[in-house]
């Protein structure tokens, strides 16, 4: 499999933002008529004609980057990877293009990834021909994304953030492994990969309207782990706490902070039962990844033919969204990015001990451009951190007096001048 792999560069940024910048529900839904108006986007549809099938809207995805970059002046770069995959729904071999556009940050090594597939199907997955809307799987994500970059390009972060449109996800998650292995090759520190797959409907198949929530879905045990590993965390009691469980809790605290927002609904797998997602293959090389996806699914909304039957119209179109919903599901997504990126990364390195003691001690690594430190705790029947202690710059450890160890759990978050805080890391106990 020959890969390609072009040049990243990374530019400067522009002036902050407006604090009057919000989603846009008209312009979302612009987006998504853009993009449903290229007929299909079936990752084995044509990469070269000029106004129908994928390529166009990889073409015009880019284009929408860089007029995004030419109103900051130069601050988003946009480059495409792209990789040649062949499996049992690309037995001939496709070559996938992702496009990307690169926010530089203070930190151009540390990356956030904002990312939606712009790839859509019908019933049979191989069929690249038929009309293939694809409005809400997954223009709706692809939406967000050009949303979020056109909110946070006026603004500079300590954090890169990364703008994606991936192909081929409904052909086997192709341009979610070719980011996640770019990310490993360059060596990027991934803060967080905010993953959304279906954002903008809130008719579920049962006729009921859920129009208050977005389901979050994290892995709980990590798919990157062996056994052994796995078993120190249940031994550690951490189950709830890894990277990517850590990464929705913090999205559920940014979206309890919003006027007028929606719930999130911290849901405890990694993707819906027996499905899978772009943010998988970021999950399986160890990067915090989560996926946003609307309350109540319709599925003869989803991989459908166009056509009604017993008075029931299947095919994923515009008509069926909700797009003051899917600014809501946006406007979390970008308050996330603007924590994630502008605090230090989650530190590393972090353990406790305290057996057969009254006392709880925590140690953790020193993290570049930390400020200080924010030690969390919470009873072990518990599910979110209940009590902090924030620490200066310069500090590694810290005492808790009088907390047991065996009855909570412990993590430590890394803070930023501004107050902004990364993800908490868990701390058990120390491995060699």
């Amino acid at each position: 499999m020959r890969k390609i792999l072009l040049a990243l560069p990374l530019v400067a940024l522009a002036a902050p933002a407006s604090a009057q910048d919000a989603p846009d529900p008209a312009r979302l839904k612009a987006t998504v008529e853009k993009l449903v108006s290229f007929g299909t986007r079936h990752t084995l549809s044509s990469p070269d004609d000029p106004k129908r099938g994928i390529g166009a809207a990889r073409k015009w995805f880019g284009g929408q980057l860089t007029k995004i970059s030419d109103e900051c002046g130069g601050c988003i770069q946009v480059a495409n990877i792209s990789q040649e995959f062949t499996n049992q729904r690309a037995p001939d071999g496709v070559r996938v293009v992702d496009v990307l556009g690169f926010q530089k940050g203070r930190d151009p090594n540390r990356v956030v990834i904002i990312q939606g597939h712009i790839d859509s199907r019908v019933t049979d997955i191989m069929n690249s021909t038929s009309d293939a809307p694809g409005a809400n799987d997954d223009a709706s994500g692809v939406a967000v994304v050009l949303e979020a970059a056109r909110i946070l390009s006026k603004q500079k972060f300590d954090a890169t953030i990364i703008y994606a449109a991936l192909s081929g996800e409904e052909q086997g998650l192709f341009g979610g492994r070719l980011l996640a292995q770019t990310a490993k090759e360059r060596g990027w520190n991934v803060t967080a990969v905010l993953n959304n797959d279906i954002v903008g409907n809130t008719i579920g198949q049962n006729g009921v309207r859920v129009a208050d929530r977005v389901r979050v879905f994290s892995e709980g045990i990590r798919a990157s782990e062996d056994l052994k590993q796995q078993m120190q965390r249940r031994a550690d009691g951490g189950e709830d706490d890894g990277p990517s469980r850590a990464l929705a809790k913090a999205i559920d605290g940014v979206a309890d902070k919003l006027p007028d927002g929606l719930d999130v609904f911290v849901d405890r797998r990694p993707d819906r039962f027996g499905r899978g997602g772009d943010h998988e293959p970021f999950l399986q090389l160890g990067y915090p990844a989560v996926r946003f996806t609307v309350g109540a699914e319709n599925y003869t909304q989803q991989h459908q033919d166009l056509r009604t039957e017993n008075g029931i119209e299947y095919g994923d179109t515009v008509d069926k969204m909700d797009f003051p919903y899917l600014a809501k599901v946006a406007a979390i997504n970008v308050a996330t990015i603007k924590r994630l990126a502008d605090a230090p990364a989650a530190p590393e390195g972090v353990w406790m001990e305290g057996a057969v003691s009254t006392d709880t001690t925590v140690h953790w690594n020193e993290v570049p451009g930390a400020v200080g430190y924010r030690i969390h705790w919470r009873r072990n029947d518990k599910q979110d951190w209940t009590d902090h202690k924030d620490v200066p710059a310069g500090t590694t450890e810290l005492k808790l007096k009088d907390l047991i160890v065996d009855d909570n759990f412990v993590g430590v978050s890394s803070l930023a001048k501004d107050g902004s805080e990364s993800i908490v890391s868990f701390a058990g106990r120390k491995h060699s």
